[in-house]
């Protein structure tokens, strides 16, 4: 699993981006697949789950994960839910103890959030889409209205799909520059003609900027790249494969 220092100074703070290493699932789900949505065992998903939180730290504490399907949707966590209640949001916060906030990512970027100080957290599921629509800015909002302050608020890029992966159509450039003209540096010359690659992790990183947050980091992971470290839907439709895993980012307010 992967953490951050600045993340690591913060007392009562556990985080990890973990990698799909050290699991118990097969085949296409190899092995660390923590995503109900999968069509891999359950029971293999939840052990998976279980494993995750083992190393983290934090044995027995639950593990919550929404329904995610790109939206800026952020719902406040004040007690856990069955997999199956989850509801439909792309971003989550809390100041509640022993909850460990997760988000699955297979090429989407995991951003995890915290103030230490005033002992608020968040996660948000940041795929274009969602970073687009707002979902960053709008977990920090969800934050600071249960106390935190952007002063204070540490976050973190995770594994995603790095900009030399990212092979984008002419087209998917126009609205970010229309947004604003210093994101046309997001976008490279194509491996084909007629296409950009595009860097989510560095637009993501921009929506961020928009607070003046206390850090900011990110990880130079590619997921679709690094075959053997993480899961990638681009790689299995790439690949042809049928389905593919989910890794798992997860925090917690420890103790």
């Amino acid at each position: 699993m992967i953490t951050f220092a600045a993340f690591n100074d913060l007392p009562g703070i556990r985080h990890a981006f973990f990698s799909r290493e050290g699991g118990v699932s097969e085949g296409l789900y190899a092995s660390l697949n923590c995503g109900f949505g999968s069509n891999d065992d359950p029971g293999a998903v939840a052990r998976n789950r279980e494993l995750a939180m083992e190393r983290l730290g934090t044995p027995g504490i639950p593990l919550i994960t929404a329904y995610q399907k790109h939206t800026s949707d952020v719902v406040t966590v004040t007690a856990p839910w069955a997999p199956d209640e989850a509801p439909i949001a792309d971003g989550m916060v809390t100041d509640k103890h022993g909850i460990a906030l997760g988000i699955l990512t297979a090429d989407c970027a995991p951003v995890l959030l915290a103030d230490g100080e005033n002992g608020v957290i968040g996660a948000a599921h940041a795929g274009w889409r969602g970073a687009k629509g707002g979902v960053v800015e709008a977990t920090i909002e969800a934050m600071i209205d249960l106390g935190a302050e952007p002063k204070n608020i540490v976050a973190a890029i995770g594994p995603c799909i790095a900009q030399r992966s990212y092979e984008v159509s002419d087209d998917f450039a126009p609205p970010f520059v229309d947004e604003d003209a210093a994101n046309a540096a997001l976008f490279a010359e194509g491996k084909r003609e007629g296409h950009l690659m595009f860097d989510l992790a560095g637009y993501v990183w921009r929506r961020l900027s928009r607070y003046a947050l206390r850090h900011v980091v990110r990880s130079p992971c590619d997921t679709c790249g690094e075959e053997e470290r993480f899961f990638s839907y681009r790689r299995s439709v790439l690949k042809g494969e049928s389905d593919y895993g989910r890794e798992l980012s997860a925090i917690v307010i420890d103790g």
